[in-house]
Parts: structure tokens; sequence; C-alpha cells
């Protein structure tokens, strides 16, 4: 079997898994549109044991109303549960969701979640064709097709995007300016050690655990893992924490290196912009 034939292939098994995942979403019958989504609320945070685990996140527990039943149902956040809620605090609204008919088969999401309807499978499945018709068209016409195909559809994406990019970055600006400044203390420096079954390789992760009370009074316990000196020495450690006040999970310690940050994105992004038609560009000339 040549080449162009395994590419036909290729598009041929991916076309037919997004168009059979499309139709299932407009069935309404996806993993994604038969999930109960509910929204439950912390009742209790667990300080994290200095010297422990991240794995798992900040434990907490959950109370939420089970619509079949209409009683209160509470859970913890202990083994595989989803998303790992990395900051916690009394009152704070998570998504709960499980498929229809499994309640026990409960997971976390750190904000309720919307109705989805499952296209995330479908819509990979045809960005895989478009990359199998991009290397099909440079077999069979020349390697030059494959900088036009690679680089101008992803130029315009890139583009389309962009200003997107610059109004995410004067939002997170403004919410930085807008932050209130609280006292915070690190109470707890989590290490995590894994091992590379390959070579024997060791690798080590500090995650700094901070605790902060905001000025209405929340008390909030947050994984640290950015603009922190030493976090491995951090433990007991006094610092200055920004928060956003209608979300506690939004902070940080260094408002102007976040800036920083921001103002990369969109640079990165205009230079992605730039590579990407400039390899279209190459790709038409060689034709």
């Amino acid at each position: 079997m040549g080449w162009d034939e395994v590419l036909v292939l290729w598009c041929a098994v991916w076309g037919a898994a997004a168009v059979v995942g499309y139709g299932m979403s407009l069935a309404g019958v996806t993993k994604a549109q038969r999930t109960v989504r509910l929204t439950g609320r912390i009742e209790r945070v667990r300080e994290p044991r200095h010297g422990g685990s991240r794995v798992g996140g900040i434990s907490v527990v959950v109370s939420y109303r089970d619509p079949a039943s209409g009683q209160e149902v509470t859970v913890t956040n202990d083994g595989e549960r989803g998303e790992v809620i990395t900051a916690a605090w009394e009152g704070r609204e998570v998504g709960v969701s499980h498929p229809r008919g499994r309640p026990h088969a409960y997971r976390f999401s750190t904000d309720p979640e919307q109705a989805s309807r499952g296209l995330g499978g479908p819509n990979c499945a045809l960005f895989l064709v478009y990359a199998g018709l991009v290397a099909l068209a440079a077999v069979d016409w020349g390697w030059p097709w494959a900088l036009i195909g690679s680089g101008g559809p992803l130029a315009v994406f890139a583009a389309v995007h962009l200003p997107g990019t610059v109004r995410a970055k004067h939002d997170r600006i403004a919410r930085l300016a807008a932050m209130e400044a609280a006292r915070g203390r690190i109470v707890a420096v989590l290490k995590d050690v894994t091992v590379d079954q390959d070579d024997g390789h060791t690798s080590t992760t500090i995650t700094p655990v901070v605790s902060f009370t905001t000025r209405e009074g929340t008390a909030v316990t947050a994984h640290c893992t950015a603009h922190l000196p030493d976090p491995a020495r951090a433990y007991g450690r006094d610092v200055t924490v920004h928060h956003t006040p209608a979300d506690p999970s939004d902070f940080t310690l260094d408002r102007a290196a976040e800036q920083r940050a921001q103002n990369l994105d969109v640079v990165v992004t205009a230079l992605a912009i730039v590579v990407l038609t400039a390899t279209a560009v190459v790709g038409a000339a060689l034709l």
C-alpha cells in the first residue's frame, strides 16, 4: 500500500468518525449530552498537610441537591474526580456532573458547567481529515503544497483570533488593576517525586499552598505555582496576595509579571501570523 492509499484511508476513517460524531450530536446522544450537570457548594475545606502531595488537589467537602429526589447530597473530591480543585473556600460554587442514572460516578469542575453538544471529538476528527488532505496534496502535487495548506489556513485562523486576544489582554489588565490586596501566608509546601520508568531519572515538583482572607472575610486556600521566589523554602512565609474581589481563585503575587505575560500573548499571536503567512507565501513561490 502506497502513501496515497494510506492517506486516503486516513481521511476516510476520520471523516467517518466526524460524520458519526456530528450525527450523534444532532440526535442528542453524545456523552456530553447525556451528562447531568449540577451546581455544588463547598461546605468544608481541609488544609493540606505540609510535605504532602498535590495529587487530587485541595481536599473539600461539597454538597448539592439531587434533582431526582430533591435531597441534599454530600460528597468529597477524594480519588479521581474530574478537574483538580486548586483554590477553595467555604461557599464556593463548583460544577458537579455524572452520567445519567449513575450519580455515584460524579466528577467535579472548578466552575458550574454549561450544557455541551459534545462536538470536541468530531471537530478533532475533522481537523485530522484536513491534515490528511494537506499531506495527500503534498504527496501528489509536490511538497510546497504542504507549506500552503498548513500556513495559509492557520494564518487566517490566528488572524481571526488576534482581536479576541487583544481584548482578552485589555480585560485582564483591567482586572489586575482592580484587584484587592490581602495578607497571606504559605501554610504548606507540597512535594511530588516522579521516576521515569525508562531511564530512572527522578523529577520533583514543588507546590506551595497559600492561605489568605479577603476583605469580605472569605478564607481562601489555594495552590500557588507562580511568582514565588524559592518555593521549596517558602513554608511559613508571609506574602501579599492580589485577588479579584468577585473571584478569589483569580489571584497573583506579582501583578507586573502578569501584565508582561498578557503582552507576550499578543506578541506571540502576531508573530505566529507573520510566520504562517510567510510559510504559505514561500510555498506559493516554490510551485
